[in-house]
C-alpha cells in the first residue's frame, strides 16, 4: 500500500506505487495495523487488542487504534466483533526526480498559473478577484516548512501557534508522536512549494502573488524529512485540524490541503476525513500522478475535492521567462489548456472533481540547506493548492460554506475541457503531443472568478 507525494521536479517521474500485501510474508512477521472500531474505544477493547500485539496509538475521536502485530493475526483482528475495518499502515513515499533551477527572478511579476485560474493578470497589483483569503485558515498537511521560510513568506501569514509535526507510524517502534518545532526544519521543500502557491512568495524582496495571499497557513508536518510517511500519522494530522475547527478556530473557515496519496484509502484515514468534514473542514487533495492507472486516495474519496493537473499551451514558447513574461490571453478558453499525461485518470468508483495548473509551476525549492532557490515543479501536488486557495476565497465570501457546497460550486462553474490533444513545446526545445480522455478532467478547469460568482454571500 505504498503512497507517494504527488509531485516531481521539472521532469515528472510517474510514481511507481506498489501495494505490498501480506501474500508471501511469513505469518510471524510484525506489521503495523490501523484498526477502525464500530464502537467507542474502551479499556476492555484496548486490553483485548493488546493480546494480539503492542498498541502504538489511539485516536478516540474517530474510534481508531494502531498496533503492531504479527501478519498472521490481521485476519483474526478483522473478524473481531468490535472491528469495522483493519489494514496495514499505508506508506507514502516520494519519487526520484530530475531538476532544473531558475536563475533569474529580477523581473518576477505575476505567474501564468494564477492567470490561468483567473486570480491575477500580468503585472503587480493585478488581482482580478475581490477576495484574498483573509480570515481563512489553510492547513497544509505535508513535509512542513524549510528553515528559511521567513525569507519566502510573511511571518504573520504562518500560524506558528498551531503549527505541528507528527512522526512515527509504519514500523516505527514507538507511537505516533508530536515533534516540537520540527515543522519548520524540513529539508524536503515539498511543503514550502505547495504553500507558495497559496500565499505567494518573496523573490529576494520582489513579491509574487498567491491564490489566497492573506489566508493563514497552518503547517502540519505529517511526512518525514525524506518526503514520505504513513496513513496513521496523516490521520493524526487531520484529526488535529478538525479539533482546532471545533475549538479555537470555530469562528473561522478551515481548509486542508493534502498533496499526497496512494492507491488504497486507509480505513482510519477515511474516518479522520469524515470526522473533519463533520466539524466543518473542507478538504482538497491531489488526484495522483499515475495516469491511466487511476486516482490516488484520499483524493479519489467522494467527499474530498480532488484536483487533476492541467497545463497551458504557451509553456516554454520563449524559454524559461514564460512563467512571468507571457500572458494567458483568455483563461476561459479551454483550447489554451490540456491535461498532463501523468495526471491520474478517474476509474470506476473514483471521484475526480476539477483540474488546475500542475505543470511547470515555479516556487521555492531548496537543494542546498539554508540557501534560497526556486524551481519548476510539475505534479498534481502543485494543482491541489490552487484549488485550496480558491476554496479559501469562496469561504471568505461565505464563511458558512460547507465541503459539499464548495465541491458542487467548483464543479458547476468549472470550464468544460473535452477529450482531445494539444501540441506543446517542451523545455528542451522540441514539441510533443499530449492527449487525454473524458476520465482525465473531472468537471473541467477551475476558475476563481466563476466559482466566486457561484457562492452566495452571507
Amino acid at each position: 500500500m505504498k503512497r507517494a507525494l504527488l509531485s516531481a521536479l521539472l521532469v515528472v517521474v510517474l510514481l511507481a506505487a506498489s501495494v505490498p500485501g501480506l501474500a508471501g510474508s511469513p505469518d510471524g512477521k510484525f506489521i503495523r495495523v490501523n484498526v477502525l472500531l464500530n464502537t467507542d474505544v474502551t479499556e476492555e477493547i484496548l486490553a483485548d487488542l493488546a493480546s494480539y500485539g503492542r498498541i502504538r496509538d489511539v485516536i478516540a475521536e474517530i474510534r481508531a487504534v494502531s498496533l503492531k502485530v504479527r501478519a498472521g493475526d490481521l485476519a483474526v483482528i478483522r473478524a473481531l466483533p468490535y472491528v469495522e475495518a483493519a489494514n496495514p499502515d499505508a506508506e507514502r513515499k516520494g519519487a526520484p526526480v530530475d531538476t532544473v533551477a531558475l536563475s533569474d527572478f529580477s523581473e518576477g511579476l505575476g505567474t501564468w498559473n494564477l492567470d490561468a485560474v483567473d486570480v491575477t493578470d500580468m503585472g503587480f497589483g493585478s488581482r482580478r478577484v475581490p477576495y484574498d483569503g483573509e480570515g481563512v485558515y489553510i492547513a497544509v498537511l505535508d513535509t512542513g516548512l524549510l528553515d528559511t521560510w521567513r525569507q519566502y513568506f510573511p511571518e504573520e501569514r504562518i500560524a506558528t501557534e498551531y503549527a505541528k509535526s507528527f512522526g512515527g507510524g509504519g514500523m516505527d517502534s514507538g507511537a505516533v508522536s508530536e515533534q516540537p518545532n520540527k515543522w519548520e526544519h524540513d529539508v524536503n521543500s515539498h511543503g514550502t512549494h505547495v504553500t507558495s502557491t497559496i500565499l505567494g512568495y518573496s523573490l529576494g524582496g520582489t513579491p509574487v502573488n498567491g491564490v489566497a495571499p492573506r489566508a493563514t497557513i497552518i503547517p502540519v508536518k505529517v511526512l518525514n524529512q525524506a518526503g514520505w510517511g504513513w496513513s496513521s500519522v496523516i490521520a493524526r494530522g487531520i484529526v488535529y485540524i478538525a479539533n482546532l475547527k471545533a475549538g479555537p478556530l470555530a469562528d473561522h473557515p478551515v481548509v486542508i490541503n493534502m498533496s499526497l496519496g496512494g492507491p488504497v484509502l486507509d480505513a482510519v484515514e477515511k474516518a479522520a476525513i469524515d470526522y473533519a468534514i463533520e466539524q466543518g473542514v473542507i478538504i482538497v487533495a491531489s488526484a495522483g500522478n499515475e495516469g491511466q492507472m487511476g486516482m490516488g486516495y484520499p483524493g479519489a474519496y467522494g467527499p474530498v475535492i480532488s484536483v487533476a493537473a492541467s497545463g497551458w499551451v504557451g509553456e516554454w514558447l520563449v524559454g524559461r521567462s514564460w512563467w512571468y513574461a507571457l500572458d494567458v490571453s483568455d483563461p476561459t478558453n479551454p483550447d489554451q489548456f490540456y491535461i498532463t499525461d501523468f495526471s491520474s485518470r478517474e476509474l470506476p468508483g473514483q471521484d475526480l472533481d476539477v483540474a488546475a495548473p500542475g505543470s511547470w509551476v515555479v516556487g521555492p525549492y531548496q537543494v542546498n540547506r539554508g540557501q534560497t532557490s526556486y524551481y519548476f515543479l510539475g505534479g498534481t501536488s502543485m494543482a491541489a493548492p490552487h484549488v485550496a486557495g480558491i476554496v479559501a476565497l469562496m469561504a471568505q465570501k461565505n464563511p458558512g460554506l460547507t465541503a459539499e457546497q464548495a465541491e458542487q460550486i467548483l464543479e458547476d462553474t468549472a470550464i468544460p475541457l473535452a477529450p482531445g490533444a494539444r501540441v506543446i513545446m517542451t523545455p528542451w526545445g522540441y514539441t510533443e503531443v499530449v492527449a487525454w480522455d473524458a476520465q482525465a478532467t473531472g468537471a473541467g478547469l477551475v476558475s476563481a472568478e466563476r466559482a466566486l460568482a457561484g457562492v452566495l454571500g452571507e
